[in-house]
């Protein structure tokens, strides 16, 4: 199949939707599908285009893929990067337009693939202001629509109150509902979000469940590794909390700070805080005198399982609500690496019934609570492998990589076949 991916974040060397969309695609190749891929230059999480690469310029690579095991030929990946406006500090006005400098130059890109004559057209929400270039293309070439819903960016905008005013939201959820029934078919990572898009309007066969996945690495690799923890000068009976992930406004930062200043003269011990974007600064600043928090830049895909098994115990803070727009990406990896997670989630959330059978789930905010969490874990090692155990079996049988991707490559046959 000749296939063309859409979307604004393609970056497999790190994590979140730019390394699941980039996996995706070289996975695609490697099976033997032709693949091309329109996209804007690396910037996130850092807010800053990557250097070796242009916010300015059209650019464009292409490489043959090596076939995975067992597939026939040797599919290829092209990548397409458009000009970007990326804001250093970003803000919900700051962060529409830097959406829209993508929609607007990546439009004559993306349809120009027309003349490639793709099967199907692929778009991963956010941005959701790509979707219509999306459908255009779809049109003029015959090819099938596929929208791919990462997180329900305009929701949890508007519930994070990143852009204000009840008539603007009335009016975007409803140009996003119009749009979403066009695509002929629409992903996402969760039951929960599937049934949101069955809510604005989704015909139920359009509807397909696309986890997010990750690579389980053989049960040797599951032993605590040390070398990072030499690195950040934490001794090996240290018992670790390590947050990983983006630093922003719908994480819920501050609940770290605070759990950690609460927690400060509890023995062997530590807080890794590991990520970037635009609450990190503030964080670091919080955290300033406090001799138990560690800070980390984003490590690269190639270093997350490492990174992942440093830890004896994995934070998972979301502000109240968010969970409902989105499933957080960095679940898979935590679960996969078989520790025990603390979750801040409501009860009856899917968030929450995943986490409680392979940790600890407290309510959205509650610092008391989140602390306890961690220190029952801290002080009780049967229970941390007891729940470790059960993550890595949940991860193995709901999101290893080929399974996933094997569904629904199969999904993306039946629908040009149709």
């Amino acid at each position: 199949m000749r296939i063309l991916i859409y979307g604004i974040n393609f970056a497999p060397e790190l994590t979140g939707t730019g390394k699941y969309t980039g996996e995706f695609a070289e996975w695609l190749a490697a099976n033997g599908h032709q693949v091309r891929v329109v996209t804007a230059p690396p910037y996130y999480p850092d807010w800053s285009v990557w250097a070796g690469f242009s916010g300015w310029k059209y650019t464009g690579t292409e490489t043959a893929a090596s076939p995975a095991k067992g597939a026939e030929a040797t599919g290829s990946l092209r990548v397409i990067r458009c000009p970007i406006w990326v804001p250093c500090k970003p803000s919900g006005v700051k962060r529409l337009i830097h959406l829209f400098s993508f929609a607007l130059s990546s439009l004559p890109a993306i349809l120009l693939q027309t003349l490639w004559r793709p099967h199907v057209v692929w778009v991963v929400e956010p941005s959701i202001l790509c979707a219509p270039g999306a459908l255009m293309t779809a049109r003029l070439c015959g090819a099938r629509s596929w929208l791919h819903v990462q997180d329900y960016e305009i929701d949890a905008a508007f519930h994070l109150g990143m852009l204000p005013g009840t008539t603007l939201r009335r009016a975007a959820l409803a140009c996003e509902r119009w749009l979403m029934r066009k695509f002929d078919r629409v992903s996402t990572i969760s039951r929960r979000m599937l049934e949101r898009a069955l809510a604005k309007g989704v015909a139920p066969d359009h509807l397909v469940e696309f986890r997010n996945w990750t690579d389980m690495d053989p049960a040797s690799s599951l032993e605590p590794d040390h070398a990072l923890r030499n690195d950040l000068g934490l001794s090996h009976n240290t018992i670790v909390a390590l947050y990983s992930g983006s630093m922003g406004k719908k994480q819920g930062l501050e609940l770290l700070f605070q759990v950690a200043a609460r927690v400060a003269q509890t023995p062997n011990l530590a807080f890794v805080f590991c990520g970037n974007g635009p609450g990190r600064g503030d964080l670091m600043a919080r955290c300033e005198k406090l001799p138990n928090v560690r800070f980390l830049d984003a490590q690269p895909a190639t270093r997350l399982g490492e990174l992942l098994r440093m830890a004896d115990i994995h934070l998972l803070p979301q502000r109240d609500g968010v969970t409902e727009f989105a499933m957080p990406s960095k679940l898979t990896g935590m679960l996969a690496s078989g520790r025990p997670v603390v979750a801040t989630a409501r009860s009856g959330t899917e968030l929450a019934d995943i986490v409680k059978s392979c940790g600890l789930v407290v309510r959205p905010g509650d610092v008391t609570e989140f602390a306890d969490a961690i220190l029952r874990l801290a002080r009780d090692p049967a229970l941390r492998a007891r729940l470790g155990a059960s993550a890595r079996d949940y991860a193995e049988r709901n999101f290893r990589r080929d399974f996933v991707l094997g569904h629904v490559e199969s999904q993306l046959r039946e629908l040009v076949d149709e």
